[in-house]
């Protein structure tokens, strides 16, 4: 296993499951940007081991404990997680979006101000999201890159997240667009520092559209009585179409809570019942809702 800048990888094999099902690996992560290590969860897709000369796409993720079924059903105060790896093991069978590896990055107790874009503090630099951004973008990637048969360019790389890791992936993607050719962000918190991505940098963008595609979504009720930040996520797709975005903008509203019956037959726990029909800022409507986002990113591709 090779090193960058440091970088030191001890893999660890969680999950092999070839054939219809891709692998979860687990991998330690220490870097020059952060004090301590970082754990990283990578999905191989069911190709991988079967087909040696293949490149794929790329997904980057955030709160990476949560977003793949190795972390249970008791995952995330009980909404379990995200099942990324069984969801895009169904889309890729039924074939409606392309095989791709993903990268999920867990977070850390300095989660709010890693994820916050740095859009608070006007000439402040090296900041918790400053170096979690250049960890992603100098060390990260460019190790995975190096470690798997990755498809590099940005057309084929993308990150994606919820709440305020929804937001930092609208971020990355923004600053970084010749890294992360797509974004996902699901109940994104754009009202974090004040709005002032979306007022002090959206509603004043007055450039050419970025090259990236842009996923939005939320529901319309969340666990402190407001709107899963629909609002301002609309005003967000609002400024993004007023710059220019198009058929490179996605943005799905959540119009309704589950009723009890929905809830069941997603499989969610019976305790959970009385709060998912309150909230749709949890893991479990993330679950529900990510097949959206991963087959707008990374659809099946025609045949030459």
């Amino acid at each position: 296993m090779s090193r960058l800048l440091g970088l030191f990888v001890s893999l660890v094999t969680v999950q092999m499951a070839y054939g219809q099902s891709g692998s979860l690996l687990e991998t330690n992560v220490s870097s020059h940007f952060f004090s301590g290590s970082r754990t990283i969860h990578i999905y191989l897709p069911p190709s991988y081991q079967t087909q040696p000369q293949r490149r794929y796409p790329v997904l980057y993720l955030q709160d990476g404990q949560n977003v793949f079924s190795s972390a249970g059903t008791n995952a995330a105060f009980g909404w379990g997680s995200w099942d990324l790896d069984r969801t895009v093991d169904k889309l890729g069978r039924e074939g409606k979006m392309q095989e791709i590896i993903m990268v999920a990055i867990d977070n850390s107790p300095a989660r709010l101000k890693e994820y916050n874009g740095s859009h608070g503090s006007p000439g402040i630099t090296n900041t918790a999201f400053d170096n979690y951004e250049r960890f992603l973008v100098t060390e990260l990637k460019p190790q995975m890159d190096r470690e798997y048969r990755t498809l590099p360019d940005p057309a084929d790389t993308a990150v994606m997240g919820s709440s305020l890791g929804g937001f930092c992936s609208v971020v990355l993607a923004w600053e970084h667009p010749e890294i992360f050719g797509g974004a996902a962000c699901l109940s994104g918190s754009f009202q974090i520092d004040h709005t002032n991505f979306l007022d002090e940098v959206l509603k004043n963008y007055r450039g050419q559209p970025k090259p990236f595609r842009i996923y939005l979504d939320s529901g319309v009720v969340d666990f402190e009585g407001g709107d899963d930040n629909r609002s301002l996520t609309k005003e967000a797709a609002v400024q993004l179409r007023r710059i220019g975005w198009k058929r490179d903008l996605r943005l799905f509203v959540d119009k309704k809570p589950m009723k009890p019956a929905e809830l069941e037959k997603a499989g969610l726990r019976h305790d959970k019942w009385a709060e998912a029909q309150t909230s749709q800022h949890n893991e479990f409507y993330w679950r529900v809702r990510s097949w959206r986002a991963l087959t707008f990113l990374f659809p099946e591709l025609e045949p030459k």
